[in-house]
Parts: structure tokens; sequence; C-alpha cells
């Protein structure tokens, strides 16, 4: 059966000596895995439709429970290739593709995490190829984190995963005490027998509530203190963290680029 959709390259992986597995996000059928012959070849077909983070129309050939099908067809439509140029930039946003592979279920489709992956790209490239982005490096390093911490509060929501930070996971009173291990904050009578809470302040609630409900272009008019929005973005990643068991590897590397930078 042959099926067309669009989607976005997260990644892909060599087979032999030409071939490729080719990893897409796709509205219609969420993570989706399809093999990809000879794309490795100079007259190929596929050409660079292939390349991470662009967008293309595809077609696919297989059977419904098929794992592997067959890339018939791929037809650019934003290669996205100023992200790819910009190493800063493609760093940022390799983190939350690797979210996205490590949460998403396979044929699972959900539109609003395409969305929101879309007009991530879209502002990282815009911002990207901005004329003041040589200019106020520290403002640019802060919006680029805010967007990816809003991009990360909001995936995490549309995927069933969010932290609850509204009120108390066991009793629904108001606190501010964050659990890691219950992903919620629990007021001090439902917390007996819970160790290590964090502290949040009333300002980081109320950047966390603007992040989750606001689209990424309202968030523009956010301005938080540096120090605020790293505080809550390291409790989300510590949130992520404590779900996949393990931190992400793009986190890591960035985290060990920077010490070695700044060492």
């Amino acid at each position: 059966m042959l099926h067309r959709t669009e989607g976005i390259v997260l990644k892909t992986f060599p087979l032999g000596e030409a071939d490729l597995i080719v990893t897409y996000i796709s509205p219609d059928f969420g993570l989706l895995k399809v093999f990809a012959k000879s794309p490795r070849k100079i007259k190929s077909r596929f050409g660079s439709s292939l390349e991470p983070l662009t967008r293309s129309r595809i077609s696919f050939w297989g059977k419904e429970d098929a794992a592997l099908p067959k890339l018939t067809q791929s037809d650019i439509i934003h290669p996205f290739q100023l992200i790819r140029e910009n190493l800063n930039c493609f760093l940022k946003v390799s983190e939350i593709i690797e979210l996205t592979i490590n949460f998403m279920p396979e044929r699972d489709a959900n539109k609003k995490v395409y969305s929101l992956l879309l007009n991530t790209l879209h502002d990282f490239e815009n911002n990207s190829s901005s004329p003041s982005r040589n200019k106020g490096v520290n403002k640019i390093i802060s919006y680029d984190n805010l967007m990816i911490t809003h991009h990360k509060i909001k995936f995490l929501h549309f995927v069933g995963y969010a932290p609850k930070l509204d009120a108390c996971g066991g009793c629904g009173k108001s606190g501010r005490s964050f659990y890691i291990s219950q992903g919620s904050i629990i007021c001090e009578a439902c917390a007996k027998g819970i160790d290590f809470p964090i502290r949040l302040s009333p300002a980081a609630l109320k950047l966390y509530h603007d992040l989750l409900s606001w689209d990424i272009f309202k968030i523009k008019r956010i301005k938080p203190s540096n120090m605020l929005l790293s505080g809550l973005s390291d409790i989300i990643n510590l949130h992520i963290r404590y779900i996949l068991d393990k931190p992400l590897k793009t986190e890591t590397f960035i985290c060990s680029l920077s010490q070695h930078f700044n060492a």
C-alpha cells in the first residue's frame, strides 16, 4: 500500500554500502522509520532531501504493519539549511530532536508535536539569519534557551509527561515544593516520607505556566532573567532525565563543550 504525507528528517542510519534508514516525524504517522534505497550514491533520486531537519513531501510503500516500509519519493518543502550551518543552533535543535525520538512512540500520530517542532525550527532559522545575530550575544543565548525550554515544556505536555506544577499531585492543594520522583508539586501533608524537594519561587511557577499556555509567537514578550530561566530549565532537564533514567546525549555534549571553552 502506498502512503503519502510530509515529514521532517530527524536522523538517518547507514545500512550497507549505499542505503539508509531514515527517521521522520510526520503529522499523519508520528515517528516513522523508512528504508531508502541507495540515497548515498551520487545519482540518487532523493538528492539532498534526506539531510537532517529537511521537511519534505514523502511517499512510502509497505503494509500497515510493515516494520520498515520503503521510501519511494521525497520532495523538499523546506531544507532548514541555515540551522545546519550554525553550530550553536544545530546543537540546540539536536537536543529537541533527541527528545522527540526518545518520547514519541512509532506510528502514533500527534499533529500538535509536529506543528510545535515545525514552528520551533522556523523560529530558530529566522533568529539565526537575523542581522542582529552577532550583536548582544547574551541576549541571543537567552532567547535561544527560552525557545528550547518552551519547546520542552510544550512537548512534554503534548505527549503526557509534563511535570505538574499547578498544585499538589496528591490532594490538589497549593504548594511550591517539587519532587522529581513524583513529577509533581507535593504539599507538606502529602510529602511525608518523600525526600529531596526542590523549592520553586512564585516567579518560576509563573514562567512555567506562561511557557505551557502560550505559543511560540507570544513568548517573545517574555524576558525572564538568566537565573530564573536557567533554574526552570534545570528542573525540566532533571524531570526528563528521571523519566528516561539517563540524560540526553546532546545535553551532556553541550555541557562538556561549554566547560571546555570556559576552562
